[in-house]
């Protein structure tokens, strides 16, 4: 990916409130974010504070409140449920602290879940298709150092081999945007860097990542930071 200066996330005054046994609770206040192309943004804040309701919101799964969210020029939340998902799984990858991997696949067929979220439109070009799918998830296996794990199922791998998992999963669609949710929580700390460097790589090729993370070390990593406290930006 070469790099850009192009918008490819736009969230402006963004709300968003939630009803709760007390009353309604606001997780987020009027917040402003604009990414770039290349960047890698660290949200920090302690647990409640909004940080994973602004991740989904970026991720086309939270309607807002109130305020816009645009994702590489367009707004999801003002075309169709199947329009938005064509959005979501044409831009953007998500990485979870969770893996969130199907455990009674392997390695190999995790990756390559996401090619059945794209319909082929030219029925001629399936079998291609599925040959091209399969290249691309055994090079996204040797490129994260998964080749000697492709027939390891989910539940059989370490925990830094389920994030790579992960990881290779969420760019197999070729994203310009990856969306990680505290994706070394659960790691050690040399599986902690060979994650944030993928992400801080994946940024450095043209790609923007937006991050959720409790840990200073790990946002040491991004261009930038910004801490959210009780639903608003701090800096």
């Amino acid at each position: 990916m070469a790099k850009s200066t192009k918008s490819m996330i736009d969230i402006v005054n963004l709300s968003k409130s939630y009803s709760g046994p007390d009353g309604t609770v606001s997780a987020l206040r009027d917040i402003s974010i604009s990414l770039d192309s290349g960047e890698f943004l660290a949200v920090q804040g302690p647990s409640g504070c909004g940080k994973s309701t602004l991740l989904f919101a970026a991720g086309t799964m939270l309607t807002p409140g109130s305020g816009t969210v645009n994702i590489d020029g367009k707004d999801p939340y003002i075309v169709s449920p199947d329009k938005r998902a064509e959005i979501r799984v044409r831009n953007i990858g998500f990485v979870f602290q969770e893996y969130f991997l199907i455990p009674y696949l392997n390695a190999y067929e995790n990756i390559l879940i996401p090619s059945l979220a794209v319909k082929n439109k030219n029925n001629k070009r399936e079998t291609s298709a599925k040959k091209e799918n399969q290249k691309r998830a055994a090079g996204l296996l040797k490129s994260f150092r998964l080749e000697g794990r492709k027939n390891h199922k989910a539940s059989e791998l370490s925990s830094g081999e389920r994030q790579r998992t992960a990881i290779a999963r969420a760019l197999f669609n070729c994203p310009k945007i990856l969306l990680a949710d505290e994706p070394t929580g659960n790691l050690d700390r040399e599986n902690e860097e060979i994650v944030l460097n993928y992400l801080q790589d994946f940024a450095n090729q043209g790609g923007t990542v937006l991050m959720v993370t409790h840990s200073e070390r790990a946002a040491g990593y991004a261009s930038r930071e910004i801490h959210i406290r009780n639903g608003k930006i701090l800096n």
